[in-house]
């Protein structure tokens, strides 16, 4: 567990994804309405990247195709690929610092928006209050990711295992390169495939499972003296996250609040321990929902939920201390102009928890 110099108080934050083509816009934004905590910014309009394509390179056995992109385990040196690739991961685990010349670096041709943020922060003067990563989290990566039959990697425990290992240091990579800029680094892993546990689909993952997963990742950004965070942008078994070595839980406040505060005995000592909230207040899901939300109505719920969990026995004002404000999810999937809405309610929410 890692913990900030200073609770964020109710600061703002994004999750990543924007529905622009323009990196340089993109941050821009970022660096206008969440100027204390900027974040790199993803674009899936651009095929490279999405939540799977972004990250895969450098996964043995991948093939990029014009239809998908997929594992050939049966490729003739699927073998040498695969021992090649944990003797890569051997040397780099040994020796944190090699990480940017190693297969784990992004490169700009997937994480054109990590180096435009960069490039942006290397002059700034105003001191900032963390600065964001994220990548696409093990379960979500291995459930997408399909082999030559499209079964999902995650049930080829080898495959699996390289997965994990390959994601835990592109976030090592991200908090080693973000602390570049001298503030406080927080890597989000997103894992909206967790909406679906305990459900038909996910029947054969344990927790077990997703627990040892999530752990590498985090262990690996913790490692590297970074904060590791998950969202997950729809309900789940949030007690998975909360009892986990996790430094923040991003959750959908707009939409299952409800459904969050039914986990209080998991939530209470994780609040006791000065770990964070990251909440999920201003809607992105549905565009009728972003165009009727107001800074007012969406403060009045944000102390609608405080009270509610006043009424659980929690310290609201340690709540409050220890809480960022965010979108429910990315603004990927809207239209340029409610995105920038979004991040309009984002900040002004923010304003309003930190200074009414």
């Amino acid at each position: 567990m890692k913990t900030l110099k200073n609770p964020p108080e109710g600061r703002a934050m994004l999750i990543g994804s924007q529905p622009l083509r323009d990196h340089g816009e993109a941050t821009r934004l970022v660096l206008k309405y969440v100027p204390e905590i900027p974040n790199w910014v993803q674009l899936p309009l651009f095929r490279k990247e999405g939540m799977v394509a972004q990250f895969v390179d450098g996964m043995p056995g991948l093939v990029r195709g014009a239809e998908r992109t997929f594992i050939d385990v049966t490729a003739e040196n699927f073998g040498e690929e695969m021992a090649a690739f944990f003797e890569a991961y051997l040397a780099v685990a040994e020796h944190g610092d090699r990480l940017d010349d190693s297969r784990f670096a992004l490169g700009t041709d997937v994480a054109a928006g990590f180096f435009t943020l960069l490039e942006s922060l290397r002059d700034r003067s105003d001191p900032l209050f963390a600065v964001k990563g994220q990548i696409t989290g093990p379960i979500t990566f291995c459930t997408s990711l399909t082999d030559q039959d499209r079964r999902a990697v995650f049930y080829n425990e080898a495959v699996r295992e390289a997965a994990v290992k390959m994601l835990a240091l592109k976030a090592a990579w991200q908090a080693q390169r973000l602390g570049e800029v001298g503030a406080p680094v927080i890597i989000f892993i997103d894992e909206p495939v967790l909406a679906s546990y305990g459900s038909s689909d996910m029947i054969s993952i344990s927790r077990d499972d997703i627990a040892g997963c999530l752990k590498e990742v985090i262990d690996a950004i913790h490692q590297q003296g970074g904060l590791a965070g998950v969202h997950v942008c729809a309900n789940t078994d949030w007690s998975l996250l909360l009892d986990s070595d996790v430094d923040v839980v991003n959750f959908d406040a707009y939409g299952y609040f409800d459904k969050f505060i039914l986990y209080g005995d998991a939530l209470r000592p994780f609040l006791a321990s000065g770990r964070y909230l990251a909440w999920g207040l201003v809607p992105t899901s549905q565009a009728d929902q972003v165009a009727a939300a107001t800074g007012e109505n969406l403060y009045a719920l944000w102390q609608s939920c405080l009270q509610r969990l006043g009424a659980m026995g929690i310290d609201t004002e340690m709540a409050g201390r220890q809480s960022f404000i965010t979108p429910s999810c990315g603004t990927g999937s809207l239209t340029p102009e409610l995105s920038h809405r979004v991040l309009e309610l984002t900040r002004e929410l923010s304003e309003r928890v930190r200074h009414t």
